[in-house]
């Protein structure tokens, strides 16, 4: 089958696109997100649990050191689809692990081998669309794949948390605490369906560009080759030391508030938490917090193209940092109100979205020239890093100084950032709408 172009091109995209980046995203929010809620309510310790759920971000932090591989063997179609299957296998188990007494470290194996696979899954698939549509195309759908991106998350964190919250209420009734897992495995099992099912709808309906096909020896010579000038060339750009060092430590703050945010909503009040019911958490973080987040990286697109990224840097520092504080004031308040508790996520992660901006267009400055997209990997493997190392230490820091201290000692630490960001060097121009 011929690739597809113009008007049939975009019509076919408009069949596998929307399903493609959802089956992105969706792991993601499960590994990352979801499964810090699931052990929480399981009575895994903070500690335990962001030091193992943040090492979960390894993938994504090496990922450009394998994304070669996606490139050299097998076709891009083949790896999405394939990868997509293996999701499916092993959410379920995760599913089956849950009744295990040991299965902490047993879920978090396979946790860790679908964080592989999820990340595999997100090289293959952004190949993919550049190889399935036109460039004219690509333009049409980038709004597409992002927004089905955020359905994800909302599917993720809220629907199926949601879902979780009340099977966990149906299950107590007849088994006890022990109904929390079942209602877990039922719920885990729930997008181990989806993905079995959109294994075989993607291997029916996605395209078969003629360009999708395994390197050939002279091809894979030259892109190992390159591969490694690509890493070269990256870190011998100027004042590379002060951009790795904005790379790690923009989301310095959040990195260790988004590990104990759920935590903080589900801990019964005696510790120092909010005591929401799973169902809560999953509307509160889940659907408003992610619209609320959306919102904001919306806004903050705007913003850039009006004034450019080096006007709104320090604006969108402030908005992904100060608003941090509403977590002191929970802390220290504990209040009982499902709204104020929903306005004050909503603030954060409007603030988060909106500052975020910032980030992802920094990203995206740095990477100009010849490699752009293998330095853009690079740049996103370094962003990883600074969400994985932070977050595995913060489950310690809250469980040794408690949750109204550990607040402020994130306010405290989004200081640093600031103080990176003296020494960028950035175009005015960059950004702005010619």
């Amino acid at each position: 089958m011929k690739n597809l172009t113009g008007v049939k091109a975009a019509r076919n995209g408009w069949t596998w696109i929307p399903t493609l980046y959802f089956a992105e995203g969706l792991p993601y929010v499960l590994v990352m997100t979801v499964s810090v809620i699931m052990y929480k309510k399981m009575g895994i310790s903070n500690t335990d649990i962001s030091i193992f759920t943040s090492l979960l971000y390894l993938p994504w932090v090496i990922k450009p050191l394998w994304s070669p591989f996606i490139d050299i063997f097998k076709t891009k179609r083949s790896w999405i689809t394939s990868m997509q299957f293996l999701i499916s296998i092993g959410l379920i188990g995760v599913a089956l692990t849950l009744t295990l007494p040991n299965f902490f470290i047993a879920s978090i194996v396979i946790f860790a081998l679908l964080a592989f696979l999820s990340a595999t899954h997100d090289i293959a698939a952004d190949g993919f669309y550049m190889l399935g549509l036109t460039t004219h195309d690509q333009s049409i759908f980038v709004g597409i794949r992002s927004l089905f991106y955020r359905i994800s998350m909302i599917a993720g964190q809220g629907a199926l948390v949601i879902i979780a919250g009340f099977l966990e209420g149906h299950f107590k009734t007849d088994s006890g605490d022990s109904g929390i897992k079942y209602a877990w495995m039922i719920t885990l099992l729930v997008p181990a369906l989806f993905f079995m099912l959109i294994y075989f709808y993607h291997k029916l309906i996605l395209p078969l560009p003629e360009t999708d096909k395994p390197a050939t020896e002279k091809i894979k010579q030259n892109i190992s080759a390159e591969f490694f000038k690509a890493f070269r060339e990256f870190f011998k750009k100027k004042d590379i030391g002060f951009i790795i060092a904005f790379l790690l430590l923009y989301r310095l703050g959040e990195s260790q508030l988004v590990k104990l945010a759920s935590p903080f909503l589900l801990d019964a009040k005696i510790k120092g938490g909010l005591a929401l019911l799973t169902q809560d958490v999953g509307f509160v973080y889940g659907t408003v917090g992610i619209f609320a987040l959306v919102a904001g990286g919306l806004l903050g697109g705007f913003a850039i193209a009006r004034n450019g990224l080096k006007y709104w840097l320090w604006w969108m520092m402030i908005a992904i940092n100060v608003p941090d504080l509403v977590y002191v004031y929970m802390a220290y308040t504990q209040p009982d109100s499902i709204f104020i508790i929903t306005a004050c996520v909503a603030i954060e992660q409007l603030g988060y979205g909106f500052g975020f901006t910032a980030y992802l267009m920094y990203m995206i400055y740095i990477c100009e020239g010849e490699y752009k997209t293998s330095h853009y990997a690079i740049a996103t493997g370094f962003m990883a890093l600074g969400m994985m190392i932070p977050g595995m230490i913060s489950g310690a820091i809250q469980d040794a100084i408690g949750y109204k201290m550990f607040f402020i000692w994130v306010c405290v630490s989004t200081a640093l950032p600031f103080i990176s960001a003296k020494f960028l060097k950035i175009d005015p121009a960059f950004g702005k709408k010619v």
